[in-house]
């Protein structure tokens, strides 16, 4: 066996138990990643993993076309995490092998792409000012809250305690209510946000917390529009990646939380069913579906696991 071959079995069963330490249901994923060691071991590669091995790997296994692209992404996100133990491994190309899927995969912004997309509203209607705001309280809540967008149209101002600052969040995908409590930055544009509403419209014409300019309750569409229109302003729908969803803040709340636990040193196992419970799920795969193994991610639970185990050996 070569040690290139050696040295990447020790990596692949430790990236598995990293991603099942994530919460991640990893078994078919797992799977690949022994069929890739093995193809490896069988071939007598001496490595790196390259884009070239990594295609050779998933077309000799024969399939769909979907099937194909699936077992390429596992390679392309372990590549990530093997970059980390091997500075020779190449960054596989996403677009080598696309899915056919029909879901998307999420799009994390960083920090800086989020403070852009949050100034950005501010410019959409200059002459309708509370239609810029809010989008930015909306944008700002499903990032710090992970709520479904859904989740936040609905609210109403009786679902919204600005003294305790806690969400009342009725009527949720699984027909379980929960409280959902707020930092105090979201707690304080929540009230500037209200006190702008309340100042447009006196007189309520519904009993929805976020409002139309016209002061209706939101609509979904209404509030897509103004999204997409949101992210071109910022420079976030440039036709270089994926355009951005209202939905990917709830997948990057989820995945900067627990990034934040990795920096923390938290002990991430015992926190992950407050997760669950903070995003309203009944199952915790339903959970471990938003954790997006973004790059920042993996690199903070890799450097815990390489500190805590002396390294792979």
């Amino acid at each position: 066996m070569s040690n290139f071959a050696l040295t990447l079995g020790k990596v692949i069963e430790s990236y598995i138990d990293l991603r099942c330490t994530l919460g991640c249901t990893f078994r078919k994923q797992a799977a690949t990643l022994h069929a890739f060691g093995q193809y490896v071991e069988a071939g007598q590669h001496d490595g790196p993993l390259t884009q070239d091995l990594a295609l050779e790997f998933v077309m000799s296994r024969g399939g769909t076309t979907t099937g194909r692209a699936r077992r390429y992404g596992v390679l392309r996100r372990f590549a990530d995490y093997l970059s980390v133990f091997d500075t020779n491994t190449q960054i596989l190309d996403p677009r080598a092998l696309p899915s056919t899927r029909a879901v998307p995969p999420p799009r994390i912004p960083s920090d800086e792409e989020l403070g852009r997309l949050m100034f950005a509203p501010r410019n959409i209607s200059p002459d309708r000012p509370l239609r810029g705001q809010t989008l930015m309280t909306l944008v700002g809540l499903l990032a710090s809250t992970g709520l479904r967008s859904g989740e936040a149209l609905r609210l109403d101002r009786a679902d919204v305690d600005l003294g305790e600052g806690v969400l009342q969040v009725r009527r949720t995908k699984f027909r379980k209510d929960r409280l959902v409590p707020l930092h105090a930055t979201a707690l304080a544009a929540l009230r500037a946000y209200a006190r702008a509403r309340d100042t447009a419209f006196a007189q309520p014409q519904c009993p929805a917390f976020f409002v139309s300019t016209r002061g209706c309750r939101l609509s979904k569409a209404a509030l897509y529009t103004a999204f997409h229109k949101a992210c071109s302003l910022a420079g976030l729908d440039d036709g270089r990646c994926r355009s951005l969803r209202p939905h990917d803040m709830r997948h990057r709340f989820a995945t900067a939380r627990l990034a934040a636990w990795h920096r923390e040193s938290r002990d991430v196992q015992v926190l992950l069913p407050l997760l669950a419970t903070y995003l309203g799920h009944v199952r915790y795969n339903d959970t471990a579906y938003y954790i997006t193994g973004t790059a920042e991610l993996l690199g903070l639970a890799a450097a815990r696991a390489f500190t805590d185990e002396g390294g792979v050996s």
